[in-house]
């Protein structure tokens, strides 16, 4: 692990208030979803995430579409905390959509059906991958970030403002900009709580299992 790398994944964190940058970073961005799209590893290298980069006002008009589906649902005394909400993630630089191609799924279920009840699951787990991979790189470029779930209460309007194939199942939404004010205090679950240990040591011609680290858990 490079100092840089786990740097990096140290200072990630979820930024909500966001701003434009003071440079165009269209490009930038576009690349770092290109390295993490061509390199972030797949069950059966099935390759099914996609994304798509909405900037400017294509990004605003992704909220405003949010923005109008909720306030049809979400009751008139809250909704004006999730306007604010929602506006903030507008005013960053842009949205990246995160999907998976179910027609890339489906096929590999249909060719490998022993496995088929285990693809949508490792579906979701490449595309997980995908976007710590982006998420991180972001935050390596200056760039906060957070993840959303507004699907699938937008996927018809999504698809239909952006022309987008009808395969393609929205999975999350990643506002992005120059962060305005720093994340909130993050709480660790002890890691003695999340880690166990086994080792396999040799002593001579025997081996012998050692290191054996547990802390006995909780429910």
């Amino acid at each position: 692990m490079t100092k840089a790398f786990e740097e990096t994944i140290a200072y990630r964190r979820s930024i909500y208030h966001l701003g434009k940058s003071p440079k165009d970073v269209t490009e930038t961005v576009k690349k770092i979803l290109e390295t993490a799209l061509l390199h972030t590893p797949s069950p059966f290298n099935m390759q099914s995430q996609r994304a798509v980069l909405l900037m400017g006002a294509e990004s605003e008009a992704f909220w405003k579409i949010t923005e109008e589906t909720l306030s049809k649902i979400v009751p008139f005394d809250q909704f004006e905390n999730t306007k604010k909400k929602l506006d903030s993630f507008a005013a960053g630089d842009g949205t990246i959509l995160y999907f998976d191609d179910t027609a890339v799924t489906q096929s590999l279920m249909d060719t490998y059906p022993l496995y088929a009840d285990n693809f949508p699951v490792w579906a979701q787990q490449a595309n997980g991958m995908l976007q710590f991979a982006v998420w991180n790189l972001l935050t390596g470029e200056g760039l906060g970030a957070s993840l959303q779930h507004y699907n699938p209460l937008v996927d018809e309007a999504v698809q239909r403002r952006w022309n987008l194939p009808a395969s393609w199942k929205l999975i999350a939404q990643m506002p992005f900009g120059t962060p305005l004010s720093p994340a909130d205090e993050k709480d660790f679950e002890p890691l003695e709580k999340r880690l166990i240990v086994f080792s396999i040591k040799k002593r001579g011609n025997r081996s012998f299992r050692a290191n054996f680290f547990h802390i006995s858990m909780t429910a």
